[in-house]
């Protein structure tokens, strides 16, 4: 354990003594990621899938603001929406901008939730996003977990309609919208998927600040629980077609992400628990205090030795 609180603590200091390189090297290879994903899923706009766009434009991204990030993830999936069909871009751009209301009204800062859903959908582990932010984030932060599963499946749905979209007759320009949008918005499994991890990034939350023992563990796997068994009950009663393999390999995933993070964040001695009591003019204190997990640095010392003439 002493080894790993070293590592840990190594890559802190690390992390603080060139953070203003790292920075911007995590956000271009952010940005690179979501943007290369965002073509091999879509690619119907050639002239954004370039190789040297997506570099260009990542390059960018590192050296401007995460929240613009989302906004030019945005901007391709309703460019290459656009390619399809007009009617595409624009249910898409409006489903966006509302998302964009309400993200930037409760939940400003958590971008890289939004970013990383619809990446860890594409890696059959999405179920690690809903315990990670309940044991990091807030309440509030269910806003950005739903954003990010509604941003993968208005993805998704383009990537698996595009033919029928381009097929309908080009005059029926009420049809397209209407099928478009009745596609994305009355689409089940999304529903579900929205319930169960909003459900269980509140209850991580609730859990994970009880003032219990190995409140974070009881949290992690009481959420991965939950998440499990509503994603199994919409499955039967909407027949969303989860796959139960990949739901248990995935919340496997989580919790083995979540002890990391864990580990990072929180990780303390419950074995040297104190219980402290006292009182001022007006109230009386009772404390529960519980020391962190750390590693006593390294002291060198030097012994100069001096030659005796």
């Amino acid at each position: 354990m002493s080894s790993l609180l070293e590592l840990r603590e190594n890559l802190r200091n690390f992390y603080s003594r060139n953070e203003v390189y790292l920075l911007p090297l995590l956000k271009f290879l952010l940005a690179l990621g979501t943007l290369m994903v965002l073509n091999l899923n879509l690619g119907y706009m050639t002239k954004i899938n370039s190789p040297v766009i997506v570099l260009v434009v990542a390059l960018m991204c590192s050296f401007l603001p995460m929240n613009l990030l989302v906004v030019i993830a945005a901007l391709f999936v309703i460019l290459h929406s656009y390619a399809i069909s007009m009617e595409c871009a624009i249910v898409a751009g409006g489903i966006f901008l509302l998302m964009f209301l309400l993200y930037y009204r409760f939940s400003p800062k958590d971008t890289l939730i939004v970013l990383l859903l619809p990446i860890c959908f594409g890696m059959k582990i999405p179920y690690v996003v809903p315990v990670a932010v309940g044991l990091l984030c807030g309440p509030a932060s269910v806003v950005s977990v739903t954003c990010g599963v509604v941003a993968y499946y208005v993805i998704r749905y383009i990537k698996v309609n595009a033919a029928m979209i381009m097929a309908l007759d080009a005059d029926s320009t009420i049809s397209k919208f209407r099928y478009v949008l009745d596609g994305i918005i009355k689409d089940k499994a999304m529903m579900v998927v929205i319930i169960s991890f909003c459900v269980t990034t509140i209850i991580v939350y609730i859990i994970r600040r009880l003032s219990v023992d190995h409140a974070w563990t009881i949290a992690m796997f009481t959420g991965a629980i939950a998440n499990v068994v509503i994603l199994l009950v919409g499955n039967l009663m909407y027949e969303t077609n989860i796959s139960v393999l990949s739901l248990v390999l995935g919340t496997i995933v989580a919790l083995a992400v979540a002890k990391i993070v864990e580990f990072f964040a929180f990780n303390v001695d419950y074995t040297r628990t104190e219980y402290v009591q006292f009182e001022d003019d007006e109230y009386y204190y009772y404390v529960k205090a519980i020391p962190k997990n750390t590693v006593a640095k390294s002291q060198h010392t030097v012994k100069k030795i001096t030659s005796v003439l």
